[in-house]
């Protein structure tokens, strides 16, 4: 089975079981689903930088917090009246989702590329140290930051606006979310199969031959890893529009760690194995979440199961090898 029926298959679920909660009036489906697609999100995100780029972050929960705080300072602000600055000019807050996504966006690219920049001077486990050090300490700022309510997080009351929709309806936050991340989907696999997109694949087979060819193995990681930090990004945007409530808990390691467990489950490199990822660890935690607090054991039990046996994730378990496809 081809990869692309697989992704067109994930997705299709997803829609079916939003549609499904709307069909039997039960919104907490409809809330399940929508947090599958940001999940995913954040994956794909992840995914662009580990099976593209060979670049494994551990800590895309800056970019994903930063993205969430992005919405949830501009919408509390408009909420409380309140102006953000008033120098050199004066800027409010404001509750449309087309301003808070743009700036969630530019805000998370512009801390990839410097946390990307400084990162990629070194590689393997100082890689990934390193990523997590910068996560860790936005994170203890933001524990730090009472303005916007430091350890206790900063609640948002109401959901923000987006045109011609009730965002507080379900199934419409729902398409705001899903049209989202198929968009998102469509351009990273437009993406990889440009020239950029090549030029990453090969820095990923083999940097030292791309160095040689002069093709410029650095830049060319750093831009995926500033596309990936957006992306994050958008999804911490979403996800603090969800619940509207946003703390330094997504910025936190676990929070990494979560995403990287996406990744992981769907399947490194595969282009709606995020989704999929997401889409098995809210199912577990809902089933055996039920039965016990300590669920995440049998995460743990499946994720060894993966790593050794099924490496390429749900979804390159039943597509082969080809990626991306």
């Amino acid at each position: 089975m081809s990869e692309r029926v697989i992704s067109v298959a994930i997705l299709a679920a997803l829609i079916g079981a939003a549609f499904f909660g709307k069909l039997a009036d039960e919104p907490y489906i409809i809330t399940l689903a929508t947090k599958v697609a940001i999940l995913g999100l954040a994956g794909v995100g992840l995914n662009f930088a580990i099976g593209s780029g060979g670049m494994v972050s551990f800590g895309h929960a800056a970019y994903f917090g930063v993205g969430g705080y992005v919405t949830g300072i501009l919408a509390s602000t408009a909420l409380n009246y309140e102006v953000l600055t008033s120098w050199p000019i004066e800027i409010s807050g404001t509750t449309q989702m087309l301003i808070h996504w743009p700036i969630a966006i530019a805000l998370s690219a512009g801390l990839a590329l410097l946390i990307g920049a400084m990162s990629l001077r070194t590689s393997g486990v100082y890689f990934i140290m390193i990523t997590l050090a910068f996560a860790q300490m936005i994170y203890y700022f933001a524990i730090s930051w009472p303005s916007y309510g430091g350890e206790d997080g900063l609640p948002i009351y109401v959901r923000s606006d987006f045109p011609g929709l009730n965002t507080l309806d379900p199934i419409s936050f729902f398409g705001v979310a899903c049209g989202l991340l198929l968009a998102v989907l469509w351009g990273v696999a437009r993406l990889m199969r440009s020239p950029f997109g090549l030029a990453l694949e090969a820095v990923r087979q083999n940097p030292a031959r791309v160095t040689a060819m002069g093709l410029g193995q650095y830049r060319v990681q750093l831009t995926a890893f500033v596309i990936s930090g957006a992306i994050t990004g958008l999804a911490g945007a979403l996800y603090a529009d969800l619940n509207r409530f946003v703390s330094p808990s997504m910025l936190s390691w676990a929070t990494s760690g979560e995403i990287m467990i996406f990744v992981i489950l769907g399947g490194v490199g595969r282009l709606a194995g995020p989704v999929a990822g997401a889409a098995l660890f809210i199912i577990l935690e809902q089933i055996l979440g039920g039965w016990t607090e300590h669920w995440q054991f049998f995460l743990g039990v499946m994720l060894i199961v993966v790593v050794l046996y099924a490496r390429g994730g749900i979804v390159g378990t039943l597509a082969g090898r080809r990626r991306y496809g």
